[in-house]
């Protein structure tokens, strides 16, 4: 369980990191539309696990990649962002978050089902 000031360390990294995909990096992923959904940070506050969220991209792994090798240029930004708030500026991990694919692939899995209806019970056992 997270405490309160990871938490509010958590929500202000996601606000400023998707502030600095959308406005101050775009051009370093083609224009690709990265949404931040969930930070977590460590205890200490030096670890950030940043989970993204990608539309309009064809190839969401390559777009990860490249976003793990420019990891530092958006530390640096982030940097310059929360320097009055952090001591430390966490390392940030980027991970691929799939709930999204993981929710369409149970709807259909669901969807799927074919449930037979319930055996119709006898009034005569009185």
């Amino acid at each position: 369980m997270e405490s309160k000031r990871q938490q509010k360390v958590s929500r202000q990294l996601q606000r400023d990191l998707s502030e600095i995909f959308q406005r101050d990096v775009p051009h370093l992923f083609n224009g690709a539309f990265i949404t931040v959904t969930s930070v977590r940070i460590s205890p200490d506050l030096s670890v950030a696990r940043v989970y993204l969220s990608f539309l309009a991209a064809k190839n969401k792994q390559l777009l990860l990649d490249s976003i793990l090798e420019k990891s530092k240029v958006l530390r640096q930004h982030l940097g310059d962002r929360v320097r009055h708030q952090l001591r430390i500026v966490p390392e940030l991990h980027f991970f691929l978050d799939d709930t999204a694919d993981y929710a369409d692939k149970m709807d259909k899995l669901f969807s799927g089902l074919e449930i037979p209806p319930a055996p119709a019970e006898d009034e005569d056992d009185n």
